[in-house]
């Protein structure tokens, strides 16, 4: 079991994560529209991770 001090800080981490791969997939979403897909898996796995679903 973690402890919820290390919840919380992880949670800040993924929700942090997950706003730098929407960044990035809204980057290459305005730039090379070709390859937004590459980093779609990685936002949508932070945010699943962020609002603690698994």
């Amino acid at each position: 079991m973690e402890s919820n001090s290390e919840s919380k800080v992880n949670r800040k981490t993924m929700w942090l994560l997950f706003l730098v791969s929407t960044i990035a997939t809204v980057g290459l979403l305005v730039f090379n529209p070709t390859w937004f897909w590459v980093p779609l898996p990685f936002m949508l796995t932070y945010l699943v991770y962020a609002m603690d679903v698994v």
